[in-house]
């Protein structure tokens, strides 16, 4: 296992923004509000501090989250973390760190979830793999790839 790997438990900042690159490939990404209290020693009053991260998930889980994911819902995410860079148009160097999704699921702590589990999109048994749909919005350019 790498160093970076991270687990969040948090609430969905915004709907997740389904989008595909030039080859079909399916990419989501949604925000995360990740909350931590703690109790303040010295005044015994409880203390909150928010953190906001940017979830990016691909290929299948990244539709299932399309269709599953709103605003609002609290989520584990389990993933690692990627910056990545790139150049204004204005000329200006910028970076980001997101945290690229293995698995996100509901959390069940305060809520229940109804699991439906998807057919099996594979080229086994000799049947044809589903035709990749075009992008519905081009939007900015995505690797087929994640960076890195």
């Amino acid at each position: 296992m790498s160093g970076n790997n991270v687990t969040l438990v948090g609430n969905v900042t915004r709907d997740p923004e389904l989008r595909y690159t030039a080859s079909g490939q399916a990419m989501a990404k949604f925000g995360l509000a990740v909350n931590r209290r703690w109790q303040n020693r010295q005044t015994q009053a409880w203390e909150e501090a928010t953190s906001f991260f940017d979830i990016v998930a691909w290929r299948e889980m990244a539709e299932n989250i399309g269709e599953s994911v709103q605003k609002g819902a609290r989520v584990l995410v389990t993933g690692r973390l990627e910056q990545r860079s790139w150049e204004s148009q204005e000329g200006d160097k910028r970076s980001t760190v997101e945290v690229v999704a293995d698995e996100v699921g509901p959390s069940l702590r305060w809520a229940t979830a109804s699991v439906v589990k998807n057919e099996r999109r594979s080229n086994e048994g000799g049947s044809a793999p589903p035709s990749p749909r075009p992008p519905a919005d081009p939007g900015p350019s995505y690797p087929d790839e994640e960076p890195f």
